[in-house]
């Protein structure tokens, strides 16, 4: 699965990196990232973590995480 992040809609509310604190991260001005790779803005996500980062995706208030099966 394929997953994107819109760092600029992103309202650093901290949903996705309760969720999926694997995968999400913040900058330091709160903005989400993906862990271990700040310059990043899509990232092929593993089976096994896919299923919590659809919840992230569909919580996120901001729409900022899109993901494609």
């Amino acid at each position: 699965m394929k997953c994107e992040i819109i760092p600029e809609r992103c309202i650093a509310c901290g949903l996705c990196q309760t969720i999926a604190s694997e995968i999400f991260d913040y900058t330091d001005d709160g903005l989400v990232l993906f862990v271990g790779e700040p310059g990043v803005t899509h990232e092929f996500i593993p089976k096994d973590q896919q299923a919590t980062v659809i919840e992230a995706a569909k919580r996120c208030p901001s729409h900022a995480i899109l993901y494609q099966k």
